[in-house]
């Protein structure tokens, strides 16, 4: 049983004022395999009073000082990134394939801000005037269950890489993850104030460092209606916030385009990270006359993928991260069938020999309609909704006829057709046939997916004050 009874403030392994206890669940079996101890506002109060403090000294350091400590916490998690993994399999149900490469992108992320760090200029001239960034202040970084490691390191990179000092509440659900990571920063040294870290729930935790007058900036990822309350919520202290929130990303396939490749990528980019995702391709657009061809594929594609124990190798998609997150995905899979879609592979329930944990069987629904739920809503779970169109004005048009707009895939044989509906489509990241993230681009959404961006320039930016000085060299 692992007992989680610490928590990180002013460069120290502390015990919380809070008492109230959260089991940790294996989402493969269900089973309790530890506790967490959650702070609560007092936690969060003492953990503001010392990056606030730290900030003082912080916020004077210099670039070549702040690339360092970049290094120094990337080595540390790059020397326990098998440790790391376990953790993620465990607690998350990550497949074992996926979880080292989640790792490697936590420690990569604070080198891209490394990078962005080194080629930023802190100070321009305009015309006759200096203007120069300046760190906002302290941060306080929110982040979801999903992807705990690189959430927290993208957003401490940038806060770092801008002299920021910070408190971090984590998901309660990623308490292992998080104390191995938190164990990572103690281990690079970093001065004492610099990055405070408080389990606990956003109704405690993280509605004091949103509320509290000391915390500059607060860089959330998560769902779209608690991105609002955050946003509601410090009105009245002015604060900066970056929100990334949630997606219904559409994936536009064009009748010219290699069907055989781009219908299983389009299933693979659904179901990424055990559908758990807010910019998985859940929308799949296709043309109405070779619907019959998409579902073949489609299928012929899921009929590929293994569902099973995370801690195997060859597994593509391990459970859900909890109960509740199972009991949600299948209430929209029963909504789906409910509301007249076709089911063409999956459904309700767990896959045979796997009835032990939170697994859903991977689902696509055809001839889904616009006005389904299943088509409006956030599911975040294996369940691939197809949609068709009868020409590419419509598709666009269906493709943006959503409150959501972070990401959006495209695929065709015509490149200049490809970037001319990037351009149409309201997403913060268009990825056409079949391309990567560029982690060290912007990322974030459009409309109800967020405000701001993160990553690269673009996130260490978002930490940054703009003061602009005139009559600097002009004598009395």
């Amino acid at each position: 049983m692992r007992n989680i009874d610490s928590i990180y403030i002013n460069g120290k392994f502390i015990a919380p004022s809070g008492t109230d206890l959260l089991d940790l669940v294996n989402p493969t079996t269900r089973e309790v395999f530890g506790r967490v101890t959650l702070g609560n506002e007092e936690d969060a109060k003492l953990a503001i009073t010392a990056a606030k403090a730290a900030f003082t000294s912080f916020s004077r350091t210099s670039v070549q000082e702040r690339s360092a400590m970049l290094q120094r916490l990337n080595d540390a998690i790059l020397d326990r990134i098998d440790e790391l993994a376990e953790a993620n399999i465990l607690e998350y149900g990550a497949p074992r394939m996926a979880a080292t490469g989640r790792v490697k992108l936590a420690a990569a992320n604070l080198m891209d801000s490394k990078e962005a760090l080194e080629q930023f200029e802190f100070v321009h001239m305009i015309g006759k005037a200096k203007v120069i960034a300046e760190p906002v202040g302290v941060i306080g970084i929110i982040t979801p269950w999903n992807a705990s490691y690189s959430q927290i390191t993208a957003k401490l990179g940038a806060a770092i890489a801008a002299g920021c000092t910070v408190v971090i509440k984590p998901s309660e659900l990623s308490a292992l993850q998080t104390q191995l990571l938190t164990e990572c920063f103690h281990a690079a040294d970093i001065p004492a104030g610099v990055i405070n870290v408080v389990n606990g729930l956003g109704a405690t935790v993280g509605a004091e460092l949103t509320r509290n007058r000391h915390v500059a900036m607060i860089n959330f990822t998560g769902s779209t209606r608690v991105g609002k309350e955050i946003r509601r919520a410090t009105v009245d202290s002015m604060k900066r916030v970056t929100l990334e929130l949630g997606g219904k990303s559409p994936n536009i396939v064009l009748d010219d385009a290699d069907f055989t490749k781009a219908i299983p990528a389009a299933v693979r980019s659904c179901y990424t990270n055990n559908g758990q995702a807010c910019v998985a391709g859940t929308r799949l657009f296709v043309p109405e006359h070779r619907l019959e061809e998409v579902k073949k594929l489609a299928r012929a594609a899921v009929e590929s993928m293994k569902v099973g124990l995370p801690s195997e190798a060859d597994t593509i998609l391990g459970p859900l991260v909890t109960e509740k997150q199972y009991n949600q995905v299948q209430h929209y899979i029963s909504t789906g069938i409910q509301e007249g879609a076709e089911l063409v592979i999956g459904g309700v329930g767990q896959p045979q020999g796997l009835e032990q944990g939170n697994f859903v069987k991977p689902t696509v629904f055809a001839n889904v309609t616009e006005e389904m739920t299943i088509a409006k809503e956030e599911i975040f779970g294996p369940v691939l909704s197809i949609l068709t169109y009868r020409t590419e004005e419509e598709a666009v048009e269906m493709a943006n006829n959503t409150d959501y707009g972070l990401g959006a895939y495209i695929s065709t044989a015509n490149l200049e057709k490809a970037n001319e509906l990037a351009s149409r489509i309201q997403a913060g990241v268009v990825l056409i046939n079949g391309a990567g993230f560029e982690m060290k681009a912007p990322f974030g959404g459009f409309k109800h997916s967020g405000i701001g961006r993160e990553y690269g320039i673009y996130g260490l930016e978002d930490c940054l004050e703009t003061k602009t000085i005139t009559g600097f060299d002009l004598l009395m």
